[in-house]
């Protein structure tokens, strides 16, 4: 891909936004709906959106989109709206209920995983409640086949992806308000999505009593056609960026960055001091007053006192006399 030169200051913020980061930051989604759509591919299609708000734009009109043949308006949309991840809706005779996750890496296409919707109840049905938004679940793989085969186990790593949320260092326990769990069928090989909400209520000791209760969408999805990018193409998506060490920089406990110089030792006579400009006008106008008076005269030459050079006498200052009293 072609990188174009930033010409302002906030393109080259937005470009070094856009650069590798050592730790990266959420990945937006975007959510589209292909050409033809059927009810519960739909109806999935907006309780995964629901699932990842606020990282996520949900596209309601139809766009004409065969990421398998052309890819490049998924390339328009991740660089128009700097999205890395791709939830595609379609509905055809031959591929029925379809959903495609797709997953970029520089803007264009990294790997693609078509799923068939085999079973779909949409999350209004649970008269349960919902999470938080925004908040992160647990994620739970059940089965041997996200361990042996490559379709299965890509398809754990963009689920992961899709809603692992920020990195951070704690969790609040009262931010953990539901769960993922994924369970691969090795006989048939159905992938079984559900979601439960997690209740914590009373209890004996001082750990709350954990329940769960499934608040949908519940999903059992088919394997159909995937497309993996190149080892070396996910070699370098899979490079860490390594931190850059600046000398004499450190951090205080404000998040601001300190900075040491190092200098030679200063001679304080010869520290400039401060200029001002009265001052600096004054002493100029008398040193070429005193040039000029000396290069006009001779060395042997004597002023008279009556001369025109001489200062003249000032007048006396005359006092005003009191006034003649009536």
């Amino acid at each position: 891909m072609i990188k174009v030169k930033a010409k302002s200051a906030q393109g080259r913020r937005i470009q070094k936004a856009r650069e590798p980061q050592l730790v990266e930051s959420v990945k937006s989604a975007m959510f589209i709906r292909g050409s033809t759509t059927s009810a519960i591919v739909g109806s999935a299609l907006k309780d995964l959106y629901s699932l990842k708000k606020p990282d996520a734009v949900y596209f309601s009109k139809k766009n004409e989109i065969h990421p398998f043949d052309d890819s490049k308006p998924l390339e328009f949309f991740s660089q128009k709206n700097d999205a890395a991840l791709f939830a595609l809706a379609n509905h055809s005779k031959k591929r029925p209920h379809n959903l495609t996750l797709i997953r970029m890496f520089d803007y264009q296409v990294l790997d693609m995983l078509e799923l068939g919707i085999v079973n779909g109840v949409a999350m209004d049905n649970f008269k349960s409640a919902k999470c938080g938004v925004g908040n992160r679940p647990l994620m739970v793989f059940t089965g041997e086949l996200f361990n042996t085969r490559e379709e299965y186990i890509k398809l754990r790593n963009l689920l992961i992806d899709f809603f692992r949320g920020e990195v951070s260092d704690g969790i609040d326990l009262k931010g953990i308000d539901h769960v993922i769990s994924v369970v691969a069928d090795p006989t048939s090989g159905v992938v079984h999505f559900r979601v439960y909400v997690i209740q914590l209520k009373k209890s004996d000791s001082k750990l709350p009593r954990v329940e769960m209760e499934e608040m949908g969408p519940r999903l059992d999805f088919v394997m159909r056609r995937y497309q993996f990018a190149p080892n070396d193409v996910m070699k370098e998506a899979l490079r860490v960026v390594k931190e850059k060490k600046v000398k004499n920089i450190q951090s205080n406990d404000l998040a601001q960055d300190v900075g040491r110089i190092h200098m030679q030792k200063q001679d304080l006579n010869k520290l400039q001091t401060r200029k001002m400009k009265g001052l600096k006008r004054a002493v100029e106008e008398d040193e070429e007053g005193d040039e000029e008076t000396t290069a006009n005269m001779d060395v042997d030459e004597e002023v008279p006192a009556n001369s025109s050079s001489a200062k003249p006498k000032q007048p006396k200052k005359k006092t005003k006399s009191a006034g003649k009293r009536k």
